[in-house]
């Protein structure tokens, strides 16, 4: 197949903050020697800050962290079960990791994202990204990202919907956006009738995040009519998101 460069995103409404980037990345596979052919694909290597280790699959499943088990392995396994198999059975995995400041452009994200394409080249099979909670065989993940022109922010992360207490509300939010180093969205309270309004929201202000954009604490919205005021909260170690949020909800 000819090969696509990835964008690097300008990120035109970007405000220094004290937020991270973190990225992390599986790659099983069987793969060739020596360095996997990243320029063909716009990318000089790995950013700064950002590190690729190589594991045996027989080592990496003692490990604590190991994804493809439990209730997450079992996850994957129902949703994916081609890649889950491609995974399971490759005897290497490669582990791309790391945090970098907050940017200006996107340039790591497309570095990086050339590496795993171009370890796809060379051996790999499926990649999983546990921020996402996605895993994709080597034609999936390239028919998702190795897009002409890039492919859109929404393909980067994840929009859920899950019931609420109260009878008839949802809770919808996102998960994600620490590749671009800002808060995850969540919109509480959410009318099973206004579902899909609150995920096209979602993806409004994620897309203004990524490109750089951030809330405040108390900041109002003003959408369609509909006042929404932003609430700061979580941290890496939050259990619904593994990241900070701005939480909106939405107006009776």
């Amino acid at each position: 197949m000819s090969k696509i460069p990835f964008p690097a995103w300008q990120r035109p409404h970007w405000q220094p903050s004290n937020e991270e980037v973190l990225l992390q990345f599986y790659v099983f596979g069987k793969f060739q020697p020596g360095r996997a052919p990243s320029l063909d694909y716009g990318s000089e290597g790995l950013p700064e800050g950002i590190e690729l280790t190589s594991h045996s699959h027989s080592a990496l499943r003692a490990w604590e962290g190991y994804p493809l088990r439990g209730s997450l392995g079992r996850m994957f396994k129902d949703d994916a079960p081609e890649a889950y198999r491609h995974a399971v059975d490759a005897p290497e995995v490669l582990v791309v990791r790391g945090r970098l400041p907050d940017s200006g452009d996107t340039g790591y994200l497309r570095d990086t994202l050339g590496v795993l394409a171009a370890l796809l080249d060379v051996g790999g099979v499926a990649i999983l990204d546990p921020q996402t909670l996605s895993l994709h065989d080597a034609d999936g993940w390239r028919r998702q990202f190795v897009v002409r022109d890039g492919a859109p922010i929404r393909n980067h992360l994840l929009i859920l919907r899950d019931a609420e207490e109260q009878k008839g509300r949802y809770w919808v939010h996102t998960r994600g956006m620490r590749k671009f180093g800002r808060p995850d969205i969540s919109i509480r309270n959410v009318p099973e009738a206004d579902s899909d309004n609150a995920g096209m929201l979602c993806e409004r202000l994620v897309e203004l995040e990524a490109l750089g954009a951030r809330f405040s604490d108390g900041q109002e919205l003003e959408v369609e009519g509909m006042t929404f005021r932003a609430t700061l909260g979580g941290g890496l170690e939050d259990p619904e998101f593994n990241n900070t949020f701005v939480e909106f909800r939405w107006p009776e």
